[in-house]
């Protein structure tokens, strides 16, 4: 059962509300209390962090708003193609600055950033502070958030104003652009903070609140992103230099290497097992390093739609079944159907990654019955997520507790496979990736011909079986038929002639194996400067494009140079005179 459940908004006036219409930064709230007579007791200071994780907890923000803004990648996409402003737009690359949902994730990371700032100086103030375990860890946690917050704007939006003191005035939350550099040295220096500060998690820790482990691996996906590709403002994506690459990567080895000393690992029951349990509403830390924490209350925005929007189709149950039936499921998402044969016949995450069923409502039974859609690879959704996994009953139709798992330590293992990769350590790079292939009952990779199976394209059988080769991947190369503006035909995405290219192409498939729909690929597309060029090769080969119709349009929507980030939204441009009306490159 959940430990943490979320502060109703009357108790959280200790934090900046900012929910104006003419700026979503600039309005300072009605407050409950004032931040220098508050700060008074641990009991308080604990009341104001809680405030910070309400911010990143609300419906409008990881509740809904940030499950579109991962897709399309090449693994799954928004059904329907019809403007609609919120997630249809995001997800097919047709957004404006004028975006409802990206609004809302801007003013959230924004409210959530301000209010670390007042919980961390309350904190760093009160007295007792320089001998207490407790305030310590505290700020830990509320410098651990506001560097989770900072790194969504940087990864969304860029160079983009940010500050570590609170807005107390009105004037005082206008803010300049910020080098993104500079924005990264401050996540890293609260995660250094953070991962010295708190403690490793324990079997009776909650996820729902940041460890040792969460903040190491945050600081691990930051630096990689970091050493990644970007969008400048020049409208060019630049990354840096070999030599500063290389201190991030060796980093990102140091802080995998401080996990051996913990209780982190793969979760005991299997890939399966692991999210049945987020959707049966368990908490583990033994995999799970964080996850952000839902609980649905009626007339408040603390549910969430994980299950729901990102599920497989559930239809709406009968009135007055709310204690004998699932609740229902949209099903906005739809996966790549291709996607399918490209998992290892025996690997495990096949069937819990893309689900080929829905449940439709039998009048005559009162109840939910499968629908069998594995021939209609149409209605094929994300399955990570699903009703049935939630159990029977429930207290809203739509929404649900479930939480959403934010970072693992599978995720922990394939990044430090890829450093090692990068700094050529290739041997152990290799031993990573087969950990995770074979917690999922996966082929392993021990030598070139393994290689060559798993993730290089062949047709007809394998002569030592006279079968069909299983997987049957693409080759990662731009089709040379490609008629796609930002695209060379024929172009090789990524070289493995040699070792560590072979590295880089495992890690391309093992990544979208076991982290399909969690939030990273897209964002590992842009970082390897990929992602285009993934889109193109994907989108012409989806049988979801094969007719006049294209249901999954992203490689012709995305435009270099400018879909590699979000816009602005309009409201801000239009009331901050220090960005001086100037959007991210391809904007007005």
């Amino acid at each position: 059962m959940k430990k943490y459940i979320f502060i109703s908004a009357a108790i959280l006036g200790a934090s900046a509300l900012m929910t104006s219409c003419d700026d979503v930064l600039t309005e300072k709230p009605d407050s409950f209390y004032e931040k220098d007579t508050y700060f008074t007791s641990a009991s308080k200071a604990e009341m104001a962090v809680l405030g910070v994780y309400n911010s990143i907890s609300n419906l409008n923000h990881y509740g809904s708003c940030e499950m579109a803004t991962p897709s399309s990648d090449d693994m799954y996409f928004v059904n329907g193609t019809n403007v609609d402003n919120t997630r249809r737009d995001l997800s097919h690359y047709q957004f404006t600055t004028n975006n409802q949902w990206l609004s809302n994730i801007w003013l959230y990371n924004y409210q959530g950033i301000d209010r670390a700032n007042m919980a961390i100086d309350g904190i760093q103030h009160m007295e007792g502070y320089e001998n207490s375990d407790k305030l310590k860890q505290l700020d830990a946690e509320a410098r651990f958030l506001r560097a989770f917050q900072a790194f969504d704007l940087v990864k969304y939006w860029g160079d983009v104003p940010f500050k570590t003191t609170y807005s107390t005035t009105y004037s005082s939350a206008f803010g300049a652009r910020v080098d993104r550099e500079k924005i990264y040295d401050q996540i890293v220096d609260d995660l250094t903070f953070a991962k010295n500060t708190l403690p490793w998690a324990t079997s009776a820790s909650s996820p729902e609140r940041a460890t040792q482990g969460a903040a190491r691996a945050l600081l691990m996906r930051v630096l990689l992103q970091r050493a990644g590709y970007s969008l400048r403002m020049n409208g060019q994506s630049e990354r840096p230099d070999d030599a500063t690459r290389k201190t991030y990567f060796e980093q990102v080895v140091k802080e995998w290497e401080a996990f051996a000393g913990s209780n982190h690992g793969f979760y005991t029951g299997g890939y399966e097992s692991l999210f049945k349990s987020f959707n049966e509403l368990q908490l583990n830390s033994q995999e799970s390093l964080f996850e952000i924490g839902f609980q649905f209350e009626a007339g408040k925005s603390s549910g969430g739609w994980w299950g729901s929007f990102n599920g497989p189709e559930v239809a709406a149950p009968a009135a007055g079944t709310q204690n004998t039936a699932m609740g229902r499921a949209n099903a906005f998402f739809r996966v790549v159907p291709e996607w399918y044969d490209f998992f290892d016949a025996n690997d495990q995450r096949r069937d819990v990654t893309i689900c080929r069923y829905g449940w439709k409502w039998d009048k005559t039974k009162a109840t939910h019955v499968k629908s069998d859609y594995s021939t209609n690879k149409g209605k094929w959704f994300p399955g990570k997520w699903r009703r049935e996994w939630m159990g029977l009953g429930y207290k809203d139709p739509n929404c649900t507790d479930v939480n959403y798992c934010v970072l693992r330590y599978a995720d922990v293992v394939l990044m430090a496979a890829e450093a090692y990769n990068e700094l050529g350590n290739t041997q152990n790079a290799w031993n990573l990736i087969n950990e995770v292939r074979q917690r999922a009952g996966a082929t392993p990779v021990n030598n070139a011909d393994d290689y060559t199976k798993i993730y290089k394209h062949h047709t007809g059988n394998d002569p030592e079986t006279n079968q069909p080769y299983v997987p049957n991947v693409y080759d990662l190369v731009v089709p040379a038929n490609a008629e796609v503006e930002g695209v060379t035909p024929g172009k090789t995405i990524i070289d493995d002639s040699n070792e560590q290219g072979k590295i880089r192409t495992a890690l391309f498939w093992e990544r979208g194996f076991e982290l399909a729909f969690e939030g990273q690929r897209k964002y590992d597309l842009i970082r390897w400067g990929i992602i285009k060029d993934v889109l193109t090769l994907f989108g012409m080969n989806s049988k979801f494009n094969s007719g006049k119709t294209k249901s999954y349009p992203a490689y012709i929507n995305f435009v270099v140079g400018k879909h590699e980030l979000f816009p602005i939204p309009l409201n801000e441009m239009q009331s901050n005179p220090m960005l001086e009306g100037k959007n991210n490159p391809g904007y007005k």
